[in-house]
């Protein structure tokens, strides 16, 4: 089968014909129809230093993807040939004291599809049943490609209440455009999203928001002016990862206001403890999805009207992954679409 694979310790993918995977004990076999470009499969194609310090070659990489059940194995459950699944990319051991607690999301022996075993950038893969999420009511495949970073912003933007609050999300990403729209459409009063990108802020207004802000030209206070906000913001969503995005949401937020934060820094930077502590501001770090509360969340979302058609922006077939990574990596879109069917 073909597979967009890791062959070397080096800048770059290959297109590669490599062995269909074996189905084993408890496992589906999959079809895969499309799948979903994200930064961690462009750090990977880099090479940077994370990618080399994590990664062992050869390795099929890719985790954001749907496709159509083939086969199951013997005992395997709920599960048939011919259903549209997605997949949680992150497969737990199942016995440390967050999974025999039913916190899974917290497992200390994550093993990541497509980082740590061979995954989802392929013509078939498989998944232990446990980690298959069937659509039950329909369900576009593009979007269903996409459920695993609509995970993500689905829970950073549920860990706090929204309903009526003022919402700043930081990061104009694909991640944090679903959920400036999870926001809008759950009943936050006013959304405000930054970034430094207009073709991102552009996509952001398409989603309803109440102001995208370039906060290269304009910071977040003047935004605040212009919607005749006093008080700064009830609720944060930093999706960036970027030191001064964090920095400027903490002097802007309310008194007793909350941060979730779902975007991961480079390294290590300073911030103002002493307005978190003075504001008894809380920030919480988020990671992956709660297995399987938030897939219940997003489709019941998407069933109750949530359009996330606005955040796919480029598709391509996966023959011509290296013009997809390249517009993925632009800064400039929403999200990308790989089409293993074309």
């Amino acid at each position: 089968m073909k597979a967009l694979v890791k062959e070397k310790a080096e800048p770059g993918l290959w297109l590669a014909d490599v062995p269909e995977p074996v189905l084993g004990p408890g496992e589906v076999l999959i079809r895969v129809l499309r799948t979903g470009i994200c930064g961690t499969d462009l750090h990977i194609r880099n090479f940077d230093a994370w990618a080399r310090q994590t990664l062992r070659v050869p390795l099929v990489i890719g985790h954001e993807f749907c496709g159509e059940v083939v086969e199951v194995a013997p005992g395997v459950e709920d599960i048939t040939p011919g259903d549209l699944v997605s997949g949680e990319g992150h497969l737990v051991c199942g016995k440390c004291r967050n999974c025999m607690a039913g916190r899974r999301h917290l497992c200390r022996d994550t093993v990541g599809l497509g980082v740590n075993r061979d995954g989802a950038f392929a013509e078939y893969l498989t998944l232990p049943a446990s980690n298959v999420w069937v659509h039950r009511v329909p369900v576009e495949l593009d979007v269903a490609a996409i459920f695993d970073p609509f995970g993500n912003a689905v829970h950073t933007a549920l860990t706090f209440p929204m309903v009526g609050e003022d919402v700043l999300i930081t990061g104009a990403g694909p991640i944090g455009l679903m959920a400036a729209a999870m926001a809008t459409h759950v009943g936050a009063r006013n959304v405000v999203v930054t970034d430094v990108s207009p073709e991102r802020l552009e996509l952001a207004r398409k989603l309803g928001v109440a102001l995208a802000l370039n906060v290269a030209e304009t910071p977040v206070s003047e935004g605040m002016r212009l919607l005749g906000m006093r008080e700064g913001f009830d609720v944060g969503l930093e999706m960036s990862g970027n030191p001064r995005a964090l920095r400027e949401m903490i002097a802007n937020m309310a008194h007793g206001g909350k941060i979730a934060m779902l975007g991961l820094p480079a390294e290590e930077f300073a911030v103002d403890f002493a307005t978190i502590v003075t504001s008894m501001i809380t920030v919480k770090g988020i990671y992956g999805r709660e297995m399987y509360e938030t897939w219940y969340a997003m489709s019941v979302l998407l069933e109750k009207g949530l359009d996330l058609s606005p955040v796919i922006t480029d598709r391509f077939s996966y023959r011509d992954f290296d013009a997809a990574f390249d517009t993925a990596a632009s800064g400039k879109t929403g999200k990308i679409i790989l089409d293993w069917t074309a």
